[in-house]
């Protein structure tokens, strides 16, 4: 599966960002898509994911701020990113998971806060 990301960039405190992820390859219609961050010196974590069924989970520290969506037509999965907060900035990487294939990684994409 190749994970394509686009979106990221620099915004002030308070704004917002819309990142996107399109899956490629070999597709299961049974998958979860999400995003994980990497901010330096810190471990990669989870920011939120998404089920092909619905399903969501998300990081304590992003609930009520981001919103993770999908188009599983285009197997496509959104991060819409509100409310942003300098501890936000991190390398953004798009992920794909099935149990047929398991876990594959998009390039990364840099979100940095910052006024």
């Amino acid at each position: 599966v190749q994970l394509q990301a686009s979106g990221g960039g620099l915004v002030r405190p308070g704004g917002s960002l819309r990142l996107s992820c399109a899956a490629s390859g070999s597709i299961f219609s049974v998958n979860t898509m999400g995003w994980y961050r990497q901010a330096p010196g810190k471990q990669r974590e989870l920011v939120a994911r998404m089920s092909s069924a619905g399903s969501t989970n998300y990081a304590d520290s992003v609930k009520g701020r981001f919103t993770i969506s999908r188009d599983n037509a285009k197997n496509t999965v959104y991060l819409q990113m509100g409310s942003l907060k300098p501890e936000d900035t991190a390398v953004y990487y798009c992920h794909y998971y099935s149990d047929y294939l398991g876990n594959s990684w998009g390039q990364g994409t840099q979100v940095t806060v910052s006024s």
